[in-house]
C-alpha cells in the first residue's frame, strides 16, 4: 500500500505577520495549534482549520468556479476555501477587519452558500456554507462520487 497523507497543511509567507495571525485566528475563529519563534522576525504559528482536503480542477471547471462565485472575476490558481457556519456573517466580520470583498454571498448549484474575499498574505479565500449534507447532494444528478457509480 502506498504511503498515506496524514495532514494538508497550508503554508503562507506573511508580510505583515501579526495582521494575518490577528485575522485568521480572531477574526475567522481558527484557534492556535502550535507557535513557534526562533528569535527576532523569525515566528511561524500553526492555525486549526478543521478537517483538509485538496480540491483539483481542470482549467475548464475553474473558470466555472469563477462565474458562478465572483461573476466571471478571474481567480488565483490556488484558492482557500473555508467551511463556516453563517458564510454571511463570516463575510461580514472578515470585511469589517479588512479583507477585500470579491463577491458576496451567494448560492450555487452545488446547494452551498459562496462568497470571495481577499484575505491577508495575499490569500484568495471563498467562505463557504453547506445546505444541504453530502448525501442529499449526491442523490441529485451530477454530484454522485466515483465511489457512487
Amino acid at each position: 500500500m502506498a504511503p498515506r497523507v496524514h495532514q494538508l497543511r497550508l503554508v503562507v509567507e506573511a508580510d505583515d505577520y501579526d495582521e494575518a495571525v490577528r485575522f485568521f485566528r480572531e477574526v475567522l475563529g481558527m484557534p492556535e495549534e502550535a507557535a513557534f519563534a526562533e528569535g527576532g522576525d523569525d515566528r511561524v504559528v500553526i492555525l486549526e482549520a478543521g478537517r483538509a482536503t485538496l480540491e483539483i480542477a481542470s482549467p475548464a471547471h475553474k473558470r466555472a468556479i469563477d462565474e458562478i462565485e465572483t461573476d466571471g472575476l478571474t481567480g488565483s490558481s490556488i484558492r482557500v476555501a473555508l467551511e463556516v457556519d453563517d458564510a454571511r456573517a463570516t463575510t461580514d466580520a472578515a470585511v469589517a477587519a479588512g479583507a477585500a470583498l470579491q463577491a458576496s454571498p451567494r448560492e450555487t448549484p452545488w446547494r452551498s452558500l459562496n462568497s470571495r474575499i481577499a484575505a491577508p498574505a495575499g490569500l484568495e479565500v471563498t467562505l463557504f456554507e453547506e445546505l444541504e449534507d453530502a448525501a442529499t447532494r449526491r442523490q441529485r444528478p451530477g454530484f454522485a462520487t466515483d465511489a457512487d457509480r
